[in-house]
C-alpha cells in the first residue's frame, strides 16, 4: 500500500555510522513531504523501532552490529512477514559482499551511499509509492558481480526458466531490460514504445510470474540465466 498523497512519508533511518545517519536525517527532514520518525544503530533496534513506529519507509544499512541489515530486512519484509515493510537498502559496493541476499530478503530498493541527496529523496518517495527502485549501477555491477551465485548450473532446466515460459516474447524482452537496470523511460526508448505501454508490460510480468516488484523480477531473471550473459534471445 502506498502513502496517501497528502500525508507525510514517515521514515526510519537504520545506520550505525553517526555521520552518515545524521546526513540522512538532515536531508530527509528538510523535505516538506517527509518526517524522520526514528533512528536505529543496529539491526535489532531497527526491528524494534520498525514494529513500534510502523514507518512508511525504512532506510537500511547492511553492515550493522548485533544483527545485520539483511537479517533485519528478512524479518521485516520477508515471506513470513504479515505486513511487509518497504525497505530501501543504502550500501557501498566495496564493503558489502552479500547485498544480493537483501534482494531475496524483501528489500524494495537499492541506493549507493555516495548517491547525491536528490537521489536519496527520490528513492524514498519511489519506495513510499509502493514501487521498487534499482539503480542501474546496482543492477549491472552489483548483481552482475554475483551472477555466478544467482544462476543454477542447469539454467535452461531450472524452475525459474520454466516460469518464464508464461511470458510473451515482448514481455520476455521487457524483463531482460528490467534486469539490466533500465528505467521505464529507457525501456520505452529502447523498444520504441510509450512509457505507459512499458508500465502495462511490467504489470503483466509481475502478475504472470507472481512477483511483488521489479526487485524480485531481477532476481528471477538472474536465477533463470536470462540476465547477466548478454542473452537477448
Amino acid at each position: 500500500m502506498s502513502v496517501p498523497p497528502d500525508a507525510a512519508i514517515r521514515v526510519l533511518i537504520c545506520e550505525d555510522q553517526a555521520l552518515v545517519r545524521a546526513g540522512f536525517v538532515t536531508i530527509l527532514s528538510a523535505q516538506p513531504d517527509m518526517e524522520v520518525v526514528g533512528e536505529a544503530t543496529d539491526g535489532r533496534a531497527a526491528i524494534r523501532s520498525a514494529e513500534e513506529l510502523k514507518p512508511d519507509v525504512i532506510v537500511m544499512d547492511i553492515r550493522m552490529p548485533l544483527l545485520d541489515g539483511i537479517e533485519a530486512t528478512r524479518h521485516l519484509a520477508g515471506p513470513t512477514s504479515l505486513s511487509p515493510a518497504k525497505i530501501l537498502i543504502v550500501t557501498t559496493f566495496n564493503v558489502d559482499e552479500y547485498v544480493y541476499e537483501a534482494l531475496r530478503a524483501g528489500a524494495s530498493g537499492f541506493l549507493l551511499k555516495d548517491a547525491a541527496p536528490p537521489e536519496l529523496i527520490n528513492a524514498v518517495r519511489t519506495v513510499a509509492r509502493g514501487e521498487s527502485l534499482l539503480a542501474p549501477a546496482v543492477t549491472r555491477t552489483l548483481i552482475g558481480r554475483h551472477a555466478e551465485h544467482l544462476r543454477p548450473a542447469t539454467a535452461p532446466a531450472s524452475p525459474e526458466r520454466e516460469r518464464l515460459k508464461a511470458l510473451t516474447s515482448r514481455e520476455h524482452e521487457v524483463l531482460l531490460l528490467i534486469s539490466e537496470g533500465l528505467s521505464n523511460a529507457e525501456i520505452a526508448a529502447a523498444m520504441v514504445i510509450s512509457p505507459e505501454t512499458v508500465k502495462t508490460y511490467v504489470s503483466r510480468i509481475l502478475t504472470k510470474l507472481d512477483l511483488r516488484d521489479r526487485v524480485q523480477a531481477v532476481v528471477l531473471a538472474y536465477r533463470a540465466g536470462l540476465a547477466g550473459n548478454g542473452d537477448r534471445t
